[in-house]
């Protein structure tokens, strides 16, 4: 919810000037690199909060 009022409070020249320097500090081959550690990241996390969450529950039981 909150990620999704972020991106509205952006307007279209914004993003593609982000996109731009973006581009500009990394280059092109580098972008990959990042989403994909980037990505790799997110889904521990996830993994973890619901390894936390099943944890939890078997405490409550």
């Amino acid at each position: 919810m909150i990620a999704s009022s972020i991106f509205l409070a952006f307007g279209t020249w914004q993003i593609v000037l982000i996109v731009v320097v973006v581009l500009l500090l990394f280059g092109g081959k580098k972008i990959p690199e990042l989403m994909k550690g980037l990505g790799s990241g997110i889904k521990e996390f996830k993994d973890a909060s619901k390894d936390d969450d099943s944890s939890e529950s078997k405490k409550k039981e």
